[in-house]
């Protein structure tokens, strides 16, 4: 193979600079990290197409998005619903926190997500853990996540994003696992989510 090969040519520069300059066109983006769940329909695919949706909202972008991971559902009995699919998305965003949740129940809407029942099958379930080191206990939107700290199905997918986030007033992602333990939550290596183009 000779080096005028095109496709073994490094990157030039010149490309990663672009590449740099369009992330920059958030000014002064926040980070947030999004849970998603799915225990009803095609799951994964659900999972998608929530991910498609935020990188298609205005001041958003998807940086980073976990494997997927299959959990039990919370407060029903066993085996009457259909296991979650659960997965976390890193986000950069220029929205303020309200404007997010609203981007958040709009998704959920889009996927006719239905809240008849408190631990019922959810379509799709788009929850904010975090949102920059943000500590707000407003009722419409409690950040970070009131129960996010406790819960393995948000801190493993979260921990393999980003090994190194904290939980605003909380602690360590890795330590507040560790407490916790992963059982119940197991990686589908099978399934992958995708970071949209």
């Amino acid at each position: 193979m000779s080096s005028s090969d095109p496709t073994v040519q490094p990157v030039p520069t010149s490309v990663v600079e672009q590449v740099d300059a369009a992330d920059v066109t958030l000014s002064n983006p926040k980070r947030a990290v999004i849970s998603l769940g799915s225990n009803l329909g095609n799951r994964l695919e659900t999972l998608q197409g929530a991910i498609d949706a935020l990188e298609d909202t205005p001041g958003l972008r998807v940086k980073a998005v976990s494997p997927v991971y299959e959990t039990e559902p919370w407060g029903v009995e066993p085996g009457t619903q259909a296991t979650y699919f659960n997965a976390v998305v890193l986000v950069k965003t220029t929205l303020p926190p309200s404007s997010l949740l609203e981007r958040g129940h709009a998704i959920e809407e889009a996927f006719e997500r239905v809240r008849d029942e408190r631990w019922g099958p959810r379509t799709i379930d788009v929850d904010i853990v975090a949102y920059q080191d943000v500590v707000s206990d407003d009722p419409e939107l409690t950040l970070p996540h009131p129960r996010a700290h406790e819960r393995a199905f948000v801190l493993v997918p979260w921990n393999d994003v980003d090994p190194q986030a904290e939980v605003p007033g909380r602690g360590a992602v890795a330590g507040l696992l560790a407490a916790v333990g992963q059982e119940g939550v197991r990686v589908r290596t099978d399934l992958e989510l995708r970071l949209p183009e």
